[in-house]
């Protein structure tokens, strides 16, 4: 079920943040009011196309913090192996310099309650045992959630398939666009662009804030 329009599951959890510190309850609750939110989930710490998607967004981290937005990333690895993936240079795989939170899901109850988990819980009544079927780890999800706690943007990938970054950027312009200004962005909008008013007669017209 998508959760767009509605508010983002609560979380708690323990999570490293500044690339060094274990913290337990780390919460999205904080940012409550003040910061606009894309939380992401990838599959595993010390693999091949996740440190490319994490050294992304931190390299683009200024830009989202000029939006008053926080990038916080999700997995279902421990924060011990999370601190020790952080401690890894870039040049053996490890994502050293990252700054972001990084949240350990080891009970894949974060995972399940976004809907990305790779597969699920089974109950055999003949049995009374609990298997899964699929990969108990988190697909790519990602997830703008805005300063009220309301999502407004997500999408999954498989594992194999990367995100592109900057796409986030343009969303999260789009959704300040909005709120500002009570326009609707049509398709490729970026900022600078033509935005659009929706009539209540269903006609839209381009409106240019230039």
């Amino acid at each position: 079920m998508a959760l767009v329009g509605k508010k983002a599951p609560a979380l708690s959890a323990g999570a490293v943040i500044n690339g060094e510190e274990i913290v337990e309850n780390f919460s999205l609750e904080q940012f409550l009011g003040k910061k606009n939110v894309i939380l992401f989930f990838y599959p595993k710490d010390f693999t091949f196309v996740c440190p490319t998607e994490i050294h992304a967004f931190q390299a683009k981290l200024e830009e989202f913090e000029k939006r008053d937005t926080v990038i916080v990333g999700c997995s279902t690895d421990t924060e011990e192996t999370h601190l020790a993936w952080l401690n890894t240079p870039r040049e053996q795989g490890g994502i050293q310099g990252v700054q972001f939170p990084i949240i350990a899901d080891s009970s894949k109850i974060i995972s399940l309650n976004f809907g990305v988990l790779g597969g699920s819980y089974l109950f055999d009544e003949a049995s009374k045992t609990w298997s899964f079927q699929g990969t108990p780890i988190a697909y790519r999800g990602t997830f703008i959630i805005d300063k009220t706690g309301v999502v407004r943007h997500e999408s999954i990938n498989d594992f194999p398939l990367g995100r592109n970054i900057v796409e986030y950027i343009r969303l999260i312009d789009a959704q300040i666009h909005v709120e500002k200004y009570g326009e609707v962005c049509p398709a490729n909008w970026e900022e600078g662009k033509e935005a659009m008013i929706a009539s209540n007669d269903g006609v839209a017209e381009y409106f240019s804030n230039n």
